[in-house]
């Protein structure tokens, strides 16, 4: 099966690197860190977690090994409690103890906060290191892993402390999602439907005929049988995967650091629509409830009922994104969240720019709108949470 490669250009220093997507890409990941870093690195740290570093971690270090690169690993717990700035000193502390240096590598083996803690841990050891990112969840494939954004959660917010930080590669293997809970993919699902939903109508409609069109969770199937329907999902994947890490590049070549001063559909801005409500979702819920993109998933619903309420969004759009978030799959329930706590952590949410929150909206698919909170009636945005909290 034919993989395929996404350069993303990073202009500030006239240069790229490259997201390779296939199956089975992982057996060869020693040799692809020599090629990406070019410096032949001596010593690379594999920062992983229990569950993914059991999975393919030997395979991992057995292609290292055989590169002849000398690897050390460091696992950190598993789950977004676990981005925090504890993890981010032990990470660190490890670093020093093994004595990596500037010419060599961390790579991040796991899901998005696996890639956001290695990835600001490296923009920090020794003022900065090389990092390369495998993601093993669907999300990370075609979110966290592209763009650079790094960081960890805190008591006052999600992901208000952290970086700017390249990769200097991305490897992706679409048969480490055999391995993934469905939620896992939920989650992805939902966050591709955003993508969609910001792009326009050509990937919108690969999204939601990727999901219309194929069963529940077919990766069960393994992914080395002969079954047609896995053959064809697994090749529909890679290039739903490769269409929406695309479309995320464009936007982050054209503003790698989101200017607060950048409006408009190019901004990278958009990127958080959904996540306005979705990350008061995490909030409230202390990170436990919701997996991020199915926090997202709500999101966009939310986003989609605000928009039409402020006569941005027509009705048949609005069906129509509450439709493929469901084909996305089943989502947590909202019940027992009050509304009160909601409205109080979009305080904290990270798209502030002159103390006014900045709402990312639709005024159709591939139609995105920065809105300051400011141009929202106040009573507007308290009815629509209750709207969505008791659907």
């Amino acid at each position: 099966m034919q993989g395929k490669t996404v350069s993303v250009k990073i202009p500030r220093k006239q240069d790229h690197y490259d997201i390779r997507i296939g199956v089975g890409t992982l057996h060869d990941c020693g040799g692809w860190i020599k090629r990406c870093t070019g410096s032949e690195p001596r010593r690379i740290a594999i920062i992983s977690n229990r569950t993914v570093f059991g999975l393919y971690g030997e395979m991992v270090r057995k292609s290292v090994a055989d590169a002849g690169l000398e690897a050390s690993v460091h696992l950190m717990g598993d789950g977004e409690k676990y981005k925090s700035l504890l993890t981010l000193e032990k990470t660190l502390a490890f670093l020093s103890e093994h004595k990596l240096t500037r010419t060599d590598a961390i790579v991040a083996l796991g899901g998005g906060v696996v890639g956001d803690l290695a990835g600001f841990a490296a923009s920090v050891y020794l003022r900065g290191i090389p990092f390369l990112q495998i993601p093993t969840t669907l999300l990370s494939m075609i979110d966290s892993s592209v763009g650079g954004k790094t960081g960890v959660n805190t008591a006052f917010g999600k992901n208000l402390i952290g970086s700017f930080y390249q990769a200097a590669g991305v490897l992706i293997d679409v048969a480490t999602l055999a391995t993934l809970p469905s939620r896992e993919l939920t989650a992805g699902f939902c966050e591709s439907v955003k993508q969609g939903a910001l792009s326009g109508y050509e990937l919108f409609d690969q999204t939601k005929d990727f999901l219309s069109r194929t069963p529940q969770n077919p990766l069960t199937i393994r992914v080395n049988d002969s079954h047609e329907v896995s053959r064809k999902y697994l090749s529909g994947l890679v290039d739903l995967i490769a269409s929406q890490i695309s479309f995320k590049a464009r936007i982050v070549e054209g503003d790698e650091h989101e200017s607060a001063a950048k409006k408009g559909r190019k901004s990278r801005k958009i990127l958080n629509f959904g996540h306005t409500f979705g990350h008061a979702l995490e909030k409230v819920t202390s990170y436990k409830r919701f997996k991020h993109g199915e926090a997202v998933g709500h999101g966009i619903v939310f986003a989609a009922t605000l928009a039409n309420k402020l006569e941005l969004l027509g009705q048949n759009e609005v069906k129509l994104l509450n439709d493929v978030v469901r084909l996305a799959g089943r989502l947590p329930a909202l019940s027992g969240i009050a509304a009160g706590d909601i409205a109080e952590a979009f305080a904290y949410d990270k798209k502030q720019i002159n103390e006014s929150l900045q709402w990312i909206l639709l005024r159709g698919i591939g139609k995105p709108v920065i809105v300051p909170d400011t141009n929202i009636p106040r009573s507007v945005v308290t009815e629509t949470i209750r709207e969505i909290l008791h659907k």
